[in-house]
Parts: structure tokens; C-alpha cells; sequence
């Protein structure tokens, strides 16, 4: 059903795009380009989360922002335990710990995204810091930790699974149904400095896939924010699990993009099964990883798989990579690469059944993909797989990795750690 390589002439299409995104130009969406692959030996400056798992993290000029779901960290090569509730901060360069920026957060952090002015936006499941009401979402300074007072937006309902910021727009993802007294399902623009709700953006996700309509993530690049999770619709308009809004119009409207690469079921345990995405730095394609079980090659269950962003119509995966039964959550493209997370086995696996099928290579925990022809890169660091890599952020120095596990490239890495560019 899905094509696992790409004909010839988009494969000479596809060439062209990825040799414009791996030897220049500068990024246009979240990710960061980079030229060559990262090395497969991580630093050995980053500190360690000694409890919990990583869900998310941000860079705010030089400096990390890691959440999650914890209460223990320290530096690397000290004894020295910090308590921290669900997020923290360190210094890109050096590795240390913020002793500053320690906010009391009562409930796990799903989502982070660099602000202006020294802050940080972080969404999730928590209620309150430090005491003061931050409902689902609050924006943070990096100097102290502290809410900016003048963002008062709240999310109801449900939780906040996915942000994305650009320019003066903060895009919300996750399950909640209200924001502040507005109702918006699933998915809401809000002023990036207010948090008011933007009335030119509306989009609403529907025909839920589970017990409710949910955003598991989304990207953003050349004037698209791109959706995944559980739903069928978007205002109405068919787009199983995935979809394209074109947030550059007044008001945002679904785009005329759509596929049904995700209509098909995998196990009833996952009605919904897309997990992360991520825009090549181009804006050209975007990437897909899943959850749902071993499906076969005519299925995207437990994948990853691109999709051209600037087609219009009707569309299918230029190639896809089964793991053959892990599941993938996160994934970071730098045009060099397409790196994958989960607590994945295998990859290049379509004949797998939690099995290593002919042709399968060994990649646990982590690994990297070709752009162009969708196979197993010789990159192999390892991790121990755990529940799975659940965060990964590209930035000029190299690839951060987050997790629940404490061993990366064959080292002692509690749940965050670096693999440099060479």
C-alpha cells in the first residue's frame, strides 16, 4: 500500500531538496539544520535526572530547559541532589544546573517552548507553582523561575500535550476544551504575550479517535502547523490522525492537503497511534513516528514515515521504516538525518512480528534515518529502552535527547544527554 522507497523521479526531486537542506541555507521551522550526522559519543557536561522520565525540552538562548515528570537532579560529576519539581534548568556550555530557576510545578510538564525575554512556556497536567494558579499552562522567567504575570492563559478540560511558538502566536495542543472562558477543543492560537485567545484561529479537531478528541503534537514551517493525534476531521474535512492548517491566512483554514495513511486501524489498545512529527528545516517535508503494534508493510503502525509538505490533494508517505512492534515517540529532522526515538529494536523491519524480519537492523532505543531514501543510517549509539526517548531538540551544537532510562551511547546519562556534531 505504502511506498517503502521513492520512483525515480521523485527519489531525484527528493535528492535535490535534501542536498539544499544538508549543505546550507538557513532553518525555517523549529528545527535546526545540520550539515553532518551527530556523533555517537554523548558529552559528558550534562546533568543527570536522577528519578521520572523527560517529556520535553526548550532552549532559551544558551540555556536548557528540561520537563517532565521528576523530583531529583544533579550535576554531572557531583553528589550534590536538587530537588525539582517537573523542570529545570542548566547551561548549554557548562552543563551546570540553574540554581535560580527551580519553579514548584505539581504536575508532570508534556510540552515546553522557548519565549521572548529570558522565558520559557510550559504546558501539562499540573494545576499551580509555588502556590500561584497555572492551569495546564504558564510562561516562566528563566532569571527566577517566576510566572510573567501579564500571561494569564489557563487551559480547562484536559491537559496540554504540545506547544509550538512564532513570533507574537503560541499554538496549544492537547485535550483540553476550554482556554480562559473560550471554548476551543483540542487545539488554540493564543497572543504570545497576553495568552488571550486569537479569534482568526479556529481550526477544530474532531471525530475522535478514543474516548476524546486529542492533539498529540504538532510543527510548524513556512506558513503550515502541522497536527497530529486523536481525531478524523479537522472543521469537518476528513484528516485522519494528520493534518496541514495554514496558519499564514486570515482566518487559518485546514489546507488543501490530506492523506489516509492513518485511517486504517492498528490494536484496539491504540485508536490513536500517531505520536511525534517534525518539519525538515526547509519546510519541504515532515516527518511522522507511531505507536499501535506490529501492522505489516501495508500499515503505519510502530513507523516512521515522511510526507511532502507542498503537494496539495491527496497524498501518501514518500517512504516509510517499521520498526516491526516498538513504538517510536519522538523524532528531530535536520536534514542530515531523520532521528528517531522509542524504545524501538529495530528498524528497516516491515516483516517483523516483535521479530526481527529479513533484512531488520539492530538499532535499540535510538537511531537515525536517511532523508531520501527512508533506510537505516550506520549510526548506532544505543540506549536502553525503557518506556522511550520522549523528547529530542536539535540546536546548533549537537542533538539533546530525553528520556527514562540512564544509559546513552553506552554511557551513565540519566534520562537527558547530547550527542555533539563532530
Amino acid at each position: 500500500m505504502f511506498a517503502r522507497s521513492l520512483p525515480s523521479s521523485a527519489l531525484a526531486a527528493a535528492l535535490a531538496l535534501t542536498a539544499v537542506a544538508v549543505t546550507g541555507g538557513a532553518a525555517a521551522a523549529g528545527t535546526v539544520e545540520h550539515r553532518r550526522i551527530v556523533s555517537a559519543d554523548p558529552v559528558d557536561t550534562t546533568p543527570h535526572v536522577l528519578d521520572g522520565i523527560v517529556n520535553a525540552i526548550a532552549l532559551v538562548g544558551g540555556t536548557v530547559v528540561v520537563g517532565g515528570s521528576f523530583g531529583e537532579v544533579r550535576d554531572a560529576g557531583s553528589a550534590r541532589v536538587l530537588e525539582r519539581a517537573n523542570i529545570f534548568a542548566y547551561d548549554l556550555a557548562t552543563g551546570r544546573i540553574l540554581p535560580d530557576f527551580a519553579p514548584e510545578l505539581d504536575g508532570p510538564v508534556n510540552a515546553l517552548a522557548a519565549g521572548a525575554g529570558g522565558t520559557v512556556y510550559a504546558g501539562g497536567a499540573f494545576a499551580e507553582t509555588g502556590g500561584a494558579q497555572a492551569r495546564r499552562l504558564v510562561r516562566l522567567r528563566i532569571s527566577d523561575g517566576a510566572p510573567v504575570p501579564d500571561f494569564r492563559a489557563q487551559a480547562h478540560g484536559g491537559t496540554v500535550t504540545s506547544l509550538v511558538r512564532h513570533g507574537s502566536h503560541l499554538y496549544v495542543g492537547g485535550d483540553f476544551t476550554h482556554v480562559g472562558s473560550v471554548r476551543r477543543t483540542a487545539l488554540a492560537r493564543l497572543d504570545a504575550a497576553t495568552g488571550a485567545v486569537d479569534p482568526a484561529f479556529s481550526v477544530t479537531p474532531g471525530a475522535p479517535r478514543g474516548s476524546r478528541v486529542k492533539v498529540y503534537a504538532m510543527a510548524l514551517a513556512a506558513g503550515r502547523l502541522a497536527v497530529d493525534g486523536g481525531f478524523d476531521t479537522l472543521d469537518g474535512l476528513s484528516r485522519p490522525q494528520l493534518g496541514l492548517i495554514d496558519v499564514a491566512s486570515s482566518p487559518a483554514r485546514v489546507a488543501d492537503w490530506r492523506t489516509d495513511a492513518y485511517a486504517p486501524k492498528c490494536k484496539p489498545d491504540f485508536p490513536s497511534y500517531v505520536r511525534g512529527l517534525d518539519f525538515a528545516p526547509d519546510g519541504s517535508y515532515f516527518v511522522v513516528v507511531t505507536s499501535g503494534g506490529a501492522g505489516g508493510a501495508d500499515k503505519l503502525c510502530d513507523s516512521a514515515a515522511r510526507f511532502e509538505a507542498r503537494v496539495r490533494g491527496e497524498t501518501d508517505p514518500t517512504w516509510v521504516n517499521h520498526t516491526g512492534g516498538d513504538t517510536l515517540y519522538a523524532v528531530a529532522v535536520t536534514g542530515a538525518a531523520v532521528y528517531v526515538g522509542g524504545h524501538q529494536r529495530w528498524l528497516d523491519n516491515p516483516h517483523g512480528r516483535d521479530s526481527a524480519g529479513p533484512g531488520a537492523v539492530s538499532r535499540p532505543g535510538i537511531s537515525a534515518i536517511h532523508p531520501v531514501t527512508g533506510r537505516a543510517l550506520r549510526w548506532n549509539p544505543t540506549r536502553d529502552r525503557g518506556i522511550g526517548v520522549k523528547a529530542f531538540l536539535a540546536h546548533r551544537g549537537g542533538l539533546l535527547v530525553g528520556s527514562d532510562t540512564t544509559r546513552l551511547g553506552r554511557e551513565y546519562h540519566a534520562r537527558i544527554g547530547m550527542f555533539p556534531l563532530p
